[in-house]
């Protein structure tokens, strides 16, 4: 059963525009349009919240699972809202529940997420999350 389905799940947002070319030839955003969003809401948040440097940092966060299920049809032209929540802090790993939005609705169209490995960016082994990023994920995880 899908949980995360309503805009007061989530704690953090960000707006996307939707391009012409997201669209398929079914007349509606394509499944891989999402995984972007979702990539790009979680490293914004890492960047601007975590104060995560993508290109400096010795440690960073490495995808080793993705989901989504598909709830509603979304098309061009529309402004939407990416919403975003932590459901899991381990030791090396998080995992993220993310919802998609019409701009303005309650209700999601599409809810899925990921979860990421903490790596040595050298080596590629796990290793614990860095305090700075933890501290920012415990802001928006699920149930605070």
């Amino acid at each position: 059963m899908t949980t995360f389905q309503n805009r007061e799940d989530y704690f953090y947002f960000y707006d996307v525009s939707t391009r012409w070319m997201d669209n398929d030839v079914y007349g509606h955003i394509n499944n891989v349009q999402y995984y972007s969003y979702f990539d790009s809401i979680v490293n914004k948040y890492l960047i601007e919240v975590g104060n995560l440097d993508i290109k400096k940092d010795p440690i960073v966060g490495f995808v080793v699972a993705s989901n989504c299920e598909y709830l509603a049809p979304l098309a061009y032209p529309e402004i939407l809202e990416i919403g975003l929540a932590v459901t899991h802090i381990g030791n090396s790993s998080v995992s993220y529940k993310i919802g998609v939005l019409k701009k303005g609705s309650e209700n999601v169209s599409a809810v899925g997420g990921f979860t990421h490995v903490f790596v040595n960016r050298k080596t590629g082994k796990s290793v614990k999350i860095p305090m700075t990023i933890k501290n920012a994920l415990l802001v928006i995880q699920s149930g605070n």
